[in-house]
C-alpha cells in the first residue's frame, strides 16, 4: 500500500534557533497520536493529497513542499482483519493558517509537540527517526568556542590580565553572525513569498514584507564585505565567504523581484506549478537557517551540513521538472488566448526558477567549505 502523509510545523519565534514545533492528530479509533495521512486520491499530485490530509484531518494549511522529507513503514490493520504493510511519504508543511473549524474536527484532537516529543509520541521508529532528523536542534547548538586565550587566563586564575593582549591579535570578525543575520532575512521572505503565493489577504503587506526584508539582508551584505576587507584573520578563505552570503543575497533579491513582478503587473491567478515552486522556497530556507550556525564547527557538523545540503540540491532538481511542466502548460493555454498573459507568467516562473537555483549555489557554497576545512 502507498500512503501519502504531511508534516505541518512552524517556528516558534523569529530567531534561527527558535524551536521547532510539529502537528500531531489522533487516530479515529485508536487515539494514537499519527501525522495527517491517507490513500493519495485520484488526479492529485502526492504532495497536493497530503495538504490536503493536513487539512481534513487537522485544520492547517500552508506551503506544502513537492520534494518528500522521507518515508516510513508501518501496518494497517483492514476491516477484512488482515493487517498490511503501507508505505508512507512525508511532505513538509509550513503553517500559516490554522482553522477553528475542520472536515475531522469531531474525530480527532490536534496538537502542537517539540520535535523530542512528538518523536516519543508516534509509535512507527521510522516516522520518530524521520520527526527528529527534521530540524535537529542539537546541531542548531553550533560551538560559541572560547578562545584558548581565555581558557588559559580561566585556568591560570590571571582573568583580565590577558585582556591587553588579546586587543593585540588579528582580528577575526563576526561572520558567523553575519550568515545568521542574512538567513534570519531570507527565512522571513522565504515565509512572506509563501504567505503571497497562497493568496492571503493584503498582498501589498506581504509584498511590502519582502522588500523590507531585502533591504535588510542588502544592509547585512554591505557589512560583510566591510568586515572582510579590515579582518586580517577569517575562518574561512575570502573568497569563500563572499561567495557563500552572495549566493543567500540572490536567493532574497529574486524573492524581490518576483513580489515586484507581481506587484506591477498585478497578477493574482497563481498557477499550481508556482505554488509549487514556492512550497520549495520555504522549506529551502528553512534548510539553509538550520546549516547557517553549524558553519561555526564545520570539523564536527560536516555529516549533517552534507544531509542538508544533498536535499537542497534534490529540490532544485524537482523545482526544474515543475517549472518545465508549469511553463508548458501555460503555453498550451495561452499561446493563442493572449501572448501577454503567458509572457507575464514565463516571467514569474523565471523569478521562482532564479530563487531555487540561488539555493542550489548556497548548497555548493556550504560543501566546498566542508570539504576544504573537515
Amino acid at each position: 500500500m502507498r500512503q501519502i502523509a504531511a508534516l505541518p510545523y512552524r517556528s516558534v519565534g523569529k530567531d534561527l534557533d527558535a524551536p521547532v514545533r510539529v502537528m500531531l492528530v489522533t487516530s479515529r479509533e485508536s487515539k494514537r497520536w499519527v501525522i495527517p495521512k491517507g490513500n493519495l486520491p485520484g488526479g492529485l499530485a502526492p504532495h497536493d493529497g497530503a495538504a490536503k490530509e493536513a487539512f481534513e484531518e487537522a485544520g492547517v494549511t500552508g506551503a506544502v513542499c513537492p520534494v518528500p522529507l522521507g518515508s516510513f513503514r508501518y501496518r494497517k490493520r483492514r476491516g477484512s482483519g488482515a493487517s498490511l504493510m503501507a508505505d508512507v511519504e512525508v511532505f513538509p508543511l509550513a503553517v500559516n493558517s490554522e482553522l477553528d473549524e475542520w472536515p475531522e474536527k469531531g474525530q480527532r484532537k490536534r496538537r502542537w509537540f517539540s520535535l523530542t516529543d512528538a518523536a516519543a509520541a508516534v509509535e512507527e521508529p521510522d516516522l520518530a527517526d524521520l520527526i527528529r532528523s527534521f530540524g535537529a536542534s542539537e546541531f542548531n547548538k553550533a560551538a560559541n568556542r572560547t578562545s584558548m586565550f581565555t581558557v588559559v587566563a580561566e585556568k591560570s586564575k590571571v582573568g583580565p590580565m590577558f585582556a591587553w593582549f588579546q586587543r593585540l591579535l588579528p582580528k577575526k570578525g563576526n561572520f558567523f553572525e553575519l550568515f545568521e543575520a542574512h538567513a534570519t532575512a531570507v527565512v522571513a521572505a522565504a515565509d512572506a513569498t509563501g504567505r503571497l503565493f497562497q493568496g492571503q489577504s493584503k498582498r501589498e503587506e506581504h509584498v511590502r514584507e519582502i522588500r523590507e526584508r531585502e533591504h535588510d539582508a542588502d544592509a547585512i551584505i554591505a557589512e560583510t564585505l566591510r568586515t572582510v576587507r579590515e579582518t586580517f584573520l577569517t575562518p574561512f578563505d575570502r573568497g569563500a565567504i563572499t561567495s557563500l552570503i552572495g549566493s543567500m543575497d540572490n536567493a532574497i533579491d529574486e524573492m524581490q523581484s518576483t513580489a515586484s513582478a507581481i506587484d506591477v503587473y498585478d497578477f493574482k491567478d497563481f498557477e499550481p506549478e508556482m505554488r509549487d515552486m514556492v512550497a520549495i522556497v520555504v522549506d529551502s530556507a528553512r534548510l539553509v537557517a538550520e546549516a547557517m550556525p553549524l558553519m561555526r564547527d564545520v570539523g564536527r557538523n560536516g555529516k549533517r551540513l552534507h544531509e542538508l545540503t544533498e536535499r537542497l540540491v534534490r529540490m532544485e532538481g524537482r523545482g526544474d521538472e515543475i517549472h518545465t511542466a508549469g511553463l508548458k502548460r501555460c503555453f498550451a493555454e495561452f499561446r493563442e488566448k493572449s501572448s501577454i498573459e503567458f509572457a507575464v507568467r514565463r516571467e514569474i516562473f523565471k523569478h521562482l526558477e532564479r530563487i531555487i537555483d540561488a539555493f542550489e549555489d548556497v548548497a555548493n557554497q556550504i560543501d566546498s567549505i566542508v570539504i576544504d576545512h573537515s
